[in-house]
């Protein structure tokens, strides 16, 4: 579902009565802003005895507003609009949080003091269109003073948004606002349509700010097919449960909830204020108890994942790169290594030539010969270079026999370095997918350039040395043990070489690529739940996936590092094997936030 007008009204309702003087404590106060992306605000706020975030994203995939408990990492040097949001906002207090109208833009009214100790306003307003979202800030008399997104007078087509001139609402697009909309109008502007129209179509075409999963709901009740046209339609009953969303809404009386697929219960790809029947038994509906924890349940790991993929675009090339050329190499080489598997026939050719040499005579271009060395003593024939001497002919045989032994020997050791190559580049390829912040993607870098994969961007490596290392996830086993998870190669190398002790016992799934995972001990035997708990771990923080993963486990002290490996590659010999299931929402509850 799109972030459509009523959404925009639910949360600004709902953050009002939160955040706005009207709350009991004069207004939330501004204790910081933050400007994680170039498109997104945090507004950190003190109300009463809570420290809350207010997310403002104009992101042009996940545009929205509500509060949220997920912190983001900032970057070192804040953007010009972040300053100029401290300039004017740090311990101002929110005094509304109100919707324009019936449309997709939300502004926030700010009180503080100037200079001279007098209430003055602010505005911040937020416009969730889409790929036009933006985030305008405003002063006392809707005068613009930034924007995220400017525009000027050069296209007479967009409205301007820039410092000095006063702030529009965008375009109006001439549709009913549902919420004073009466059921002859609704009626009206439906009868003019042609019957074999579908119905939701013909509402989300006639009403402002409608959704079509909003739409296609009031259809659904109406006719039991959410694609019904609306000759198929008793537009009386379409009415009664159009109207009955927005009434509820304008008298809170909403249901926000989360839809799922049956077979992705975790995952929802729908949200709405409405309860959702549409679906019946190929989806499930879960309500959330509030429209900020709707929206950042929906949107927040989603815009994580987005944003990281797109940042590690320069990483995922150049593994991808670096995969296909191992490939083709590989390829080739074992194609060669096939060729080799003549030099038994080579050196067989030079001593059946050494054998007959009396008969052979510079001129000859083969001679027939008897193999003495197989059964039945064949005659075989051996082509010669008329050009040779007999034992110039014994000898090029013998230097080709020599020539793909070496080869052989050398191809065999180039293809399982291949191999191991492209091993290591999956282990990096499983690091990326579960990396989470910039710091992480500049940990990855920074690995890939020690070991000649691109080069190092002196300036982004100058940048993140000022960065606060990434550390190794943690979490507390049932027994209270802490256990170690390596979040990237370097990590793992970090906790199995230098941090683990000699009886602490170490993880990694099997035949897969995945993080070290360590359980300190203190020299005690932990239960066996403490090793299922670290196995699971193991499982979770790997490129395996399904039931009954393999993971295999030992002590340290059988862990061993090969000189000049790279890195997270270790060997062991000595070890057992675990199969589990992890449950994943369970385990992501015990790791501890670092």
């Amino acid at each position: 579902m799109a972030f459509d007008a009523g959404m925009v009204y639910a949360i600004t309702h709902e953050l009002d009565k939160k955040l706005g003087e009207d709350n009991g404590f004069n207004g939330a106060r501004i204790d910081k802003v933050t400007m994680p992306e170039k498109d997104e605000i945090h507004l950190l706020l003190h109300v009463g005895r809570e420290n809350l975030r207010l997310v403002i994203s104009a992101g042009a995939g996940n545009p929205r507003i509500h509060l949220s408990g997920f912190a983001k990492e900032n970057p070192n040097t804040p953007p010009s609009f972040c300053m100029l949001l401290r300039k004017h906002l740090s311990c101002s207090r929110i005094a509304h949080i109100r919707q324009y109208g019936f449309e997709r833009v939300a502004e926030i009214e700010f009180d503080f003091k100037d200079e001279m100790g007098y209430i003055s306003k602010k505005y911040l307003i937020a416009e969730i269109m889409g790929k036009h979202s933006n985030i305008i800030f405003c002063d006392e008399d809707k005068k613009i003073l930034g924007a995220i997104r400017t525009s000027d007078f050069s296209d007479p087509s967009k409205r301007p948004v820039f410092a000095g001139v006063k702030y529009e609402l965008p375009p109006p697009q001439n549709k009913l606002d549902p919420t004073t909309l009466t059921k002859e109008t609704f009626l009206e502007a439906l009868s003019n349509m042609d019957a074999t129209t579908p119905a939701d179509r013909a509402i989300t075409s006639t009403v402002l700010g409608v959704a079509p999963l909003i739409a296609r709901e009031a259809v659904f009740r109406a006719s039991q097919d959410a694609t019904a046209t609306l000759g198929s339609v008793d537009i009386d009953k379409l009415w009664y449960h159009f109207s009955s969303f927005y009434e509820n809404l304008t008298s809170d009386n909403i249901y926000p909830c989360l839809i799922c697929r049956t077979e992705t219960p975790d995952i929802p790809f729908e949200f709405s204020f409405v309860d959702i029947r549409q679906y019946g038994g190929k989806a499930i509906v879960k309500p959330i108890d509030s429209v900020s924890d709707l929206i950042d349940g929906f949107y927040t790991k989603r815009d994580k994942a987005e944003r990281i993929k797109q940042r590690a675009q320069d990483i995922f090339r150049l593994l991808l790169n670096s995969q296909n050329r191992l490939l083709k190499k590989i390829e080739a080489q074992e194609a060669e290594l096939v060729d080799t598997e003549k030099m038994e026939y080579c050196r067989k050719c030079g001593d059946l030539i050494s054998q007959d040499m009396y008969r052979i005579k510079r001129g000859d271009k083969q001679v027939k010969v008897i193999d003495y060395s197989e059964e039945g003593y064949p005659e075989v024939t051996v082509e010669l270079d008329e050009r040779l001497s007999p034992s110039q002919n014994a000898q090029r045989y013998y230097k080709y026999y020599n020539r793909k032994k070496n080869a052989r020997g050398e191809l065999t050791a180039q293809i399982e370095e291949a191999r191991n190559e492209l091993k290591y580049i999956d282990a990096v390829l499983d690091s990326l997918s579960r990396a989470e912040t910039e710091s992480d993607l500049d940990e990855l870098r920074e690995e890939l350039a020690v070991w000649g994969y691109g080069k190092r961007d002196r300036k982004k490596l100058k940048t993140s040395d000022r960065k606060k290392k990434v550390k190794p996830l943690k979490a507390i086993s049932p027994s209270g043990l802490e256990v170690y998870i390596g979040k990237n190669n370097l990590q793992n190398d970090y906790l199995t070489t230098k941090f683990s002790e000699k009886n602490d016992w170490w993880f990694h799934v099997k035949n897969f690529a995945g993080s070290h995972v360590i359980m300190k001990t203190d020299g005690e035997e932990p239960p066996a739940e403490d090793f299922t708990f670290a196995a699971s771990l193991a499982a979770m923080h790997s490129s395996a996936e399904g039931d009954n993963i393999a993971v295999d486990y030992t002590l340290i002290k059988h862990v061993k590092k090969p000189p000049a490996a790279k890195p997270g590659f270790v060997t062991y010999a000595t070890y057992w094997t675990a199969y589990v299931t992890p449950d994943r929402a369970e385990l992501e509850k015990s790791i501890i936030k670092q």
